[in-house]
């Protein structure tokens, strides 16, 4: 096992030339390469007059080569946490240039016919100054990309972190990954601390267990694997984990918390449940767990945590910028072995297959498309995962675009709108789309309305989508299944009541028409087509304020379900 070094020495000659780097396939890539390789990229960066790189270099070695590099030329990395243009175009004044996989490729078609052979004894070595400067994004809670401005003391204090925790548990292992090294977990458990510790990384990362599988085989069984509870919690379900062998000799995860059945697999099949790294962009790795053995969490070695008084943990570090106490947005509570559970945020960032989403971010985001007057963004849990869902207020042209293109249609479009920003696997899979914002009578906008949008109202129906022009409403709304109607009406081929029908066309006329609940009749009532369980309906409701009366028509598909007329009284 190689001596730990300092991450400002990685470019010095202190390591022998053969100790591994990285693997790809067969090939294992030496640090006499990996030097020689950055060293001449610092060369050329040297010469150029940006200072601050965007750094969106996804293969995992060349971007090892690309960081140091920079640091070696006295630039200044700059990682974001993805490349998608909108959220370039959001830093752009956080850097001068941008170095990608195809531009990193030309400088190197750019070096002399031999840029990897080492440089001779007596050649000049680039140094590189512990207190570099290295910036990561994240979501702040208010809304923007919020910079992260750390040092490479920082990141070298954190691996010595790692190191002490589980350097003789991962002893020579390579590292396996199925993240990517743009965020601070795959930055460090994939790049920097194999680096420092002279432990090989593979280059490429690993999707399924028989692609892990084979992975394991060609390191001769001697692997560890770094993922997140995302990645995990689909692995038992396919094909091959149950006879993955060898395992891994340690799984860790990281970017929300492991499900404790998921845990449960990982243990009765590997003998052990994955390492579980609790931390953030700012802090670094606070706490960690095994849920084999407990569901609580343990301060890292060195790590100090206390709790406000309003359940805020606090964290003092040596991975922090200072001696002090951090105040974190996490709500915790201490068990009687000193040991804490979380509790959840305090405040609107959440965490989504292993990324951090802000909400108000993405309500923000929203709000810039011409369909959306407002945005509400609330999290829903699912059977298997936690999703998000979007409330929208729409405008007069997103009304036009419900009634003329559909739903589904105008989600689809509101969700290229986001992909500008965001991942795709964080954008909202549930719509809901109404003419206002349940706001309440004080301005405010409560989280619980905003989720009850996505539930069935207490008369059974579920609202999709709702849009209002002059004196016109429409309706998308969905039958649930389970609805208690069905009991009965009738035996082996259930269909929605027709009273059902109209109480919910009075109840919904009524929200937009004060007196609709005053009925003085039913008129023309018609019932021209069964409705299903789980169906989705259209309905219009067309209000005559002289006459006082509303039209209401469903409609399923291409076919006229049922229509009547609500005759109501005159107000007394």
């Amino acid at each position: 096992m190689s001596t730990l070094i300092a991450l400002h020495d990685l470019l010095q000659p202190v390591r022998a030339d053969a100790t591994p780097v990285c693997r790809e396939g067969d090939t294992v890539t030496g640090f006499a390469t990996f030097r020689a390789r950055a060293l001449s990229l610092a060369d050329m960066l040297r010469a150029q007059p940006s200072t601050r790189y965007a750094l969106c270099v996804d293969d995992a070695y060349d971007f090892a080569c690309a960081l140091f590099a920079l640091l070696a030329a006295g630039k200044e990395p700059v990682i974001p946490a993805n490349a998608t243009p909108g959220y370039l175009a959001d830093l752009s004044d956080a850097f001068d240039a941008v170095l990608t996989d195809a531009s990193l490729h030309a400088l190197f078609a750019e070096a002399p016919r031999n840029p990897q052979k080492p440089r001779k004894p007596g050649t000049q070595i680039a140094t590189i100054d512990p207190a570099a400067p290295l910036t990561l994004y994240t979501s702040g809670s208010s809304g923007t990309p919020k910079p992260i401005h750390k040092t490479l003391a920082q990141f070298n204090a954190e691996v010595h972190t790692l190191e002490t925790q589980w350097g003789a548990t991962v002893r020579d292992a390579t590292v396996l990954a199925s993240v990517p090294h743009h965020h601070i977990y795959g930055l460090l458990f994939r790049v920097l601390w194999p680096l420092a510790a002279g432990r090989a990384f593979d280059r490429l990362v690993c999707i399924d267990p028989m692609q892990l599988q084979e992975r394991i085989g060609r390191c001769g069984g001697n692997a560890v694997l770094v993922s997140t509870p995302a990645q995990l919690s689909r692995w038992p379900a396919l094909e091959g984990f149950a006879t993955l062998a060898p395992v891994p000799r340690v799984i860790f995860s990281s970017g929300g918390p492991l499900a404790l059945d998921t845990a449960r697999e990982y243990a009765a099949a590997f003998g052990a449940a994955p390492i579980e790294i609790y931390g953030s962009t700012e802090t670094g790795g606070i706490a960690w767990r095994q849920q084999s053995e407990s569901e609580a969490w343990q301060p890292v070695a060195g790590i100090e945590v206390r709790r406000d008084e309003d359940g805020a943990l606090n964290v003092r570090s040596p991975h922090l910028d200072h001696d002090g106490w951090h105040r974190t947005d996490d709500a915790i509570t201490f068990d009687d072995d000193g040991r804490f559970r979380l509790r959840g945020r305090l405040d609107r960032v959440i965490k989504l297959e292993g990324k951090r989403l802000s909400l108000p971010e993405l309500e923000a985001r929203l709000a810039l498309h011409p369909y959306v007057a407002q945005a509400a963004v609330v999290p829903l849990a699912g059977v298997s995962r936690e999703r998000v869902g979007a409330l929208v207020a729409l405008t007069d042209a997103g009304s036009a675009a419900l009634r003329g293109e559909g739903r589904l249609a105008l989600a689809k479009t509101l969700r290229r709108h986001l992909a500008a920003w965001f991942d795709v696997v964080v954008l909202p899979r549930h719509w809901r789309f109404r003419s206002a914002l349940p706001f309440d009578a004080r301005g405010k906008l409560p989280a619980a309305a905003v989720a009850a949008a996505f539930e069935a109202r207490s008369e059974g129906v579920e609202v999709l989508a709702e849009a209002r022009t002059g004196d016109e409403v429409h309706y998308d709304l969905r039958v649930p299944p389970e609805l208690a109607h069905f009991a009965g009406h009738f035996p082996g081929l259930p269909i929605l009541p027709g009273v059902v029908q109209v109480d919910w066309a009075i109840r919904l006329a009524a929200e937009h028409v004060a007196d609709a609940r005053a009925i003085a009749s039913v008129d023309r009532l018609k019932f021209m087509a069964p409705v299903p369980p789980g169906a989705t309906l259209s309905l219009k409701l067309s209000h005559d304020a002289a006459r006082r009366r509303v039209q209401f028509a469903y409609r399923l598909g291409e076919r006229e379900c049922a229509s009547g007329v609500i005759v109501y009284r005159e107000r007394a």
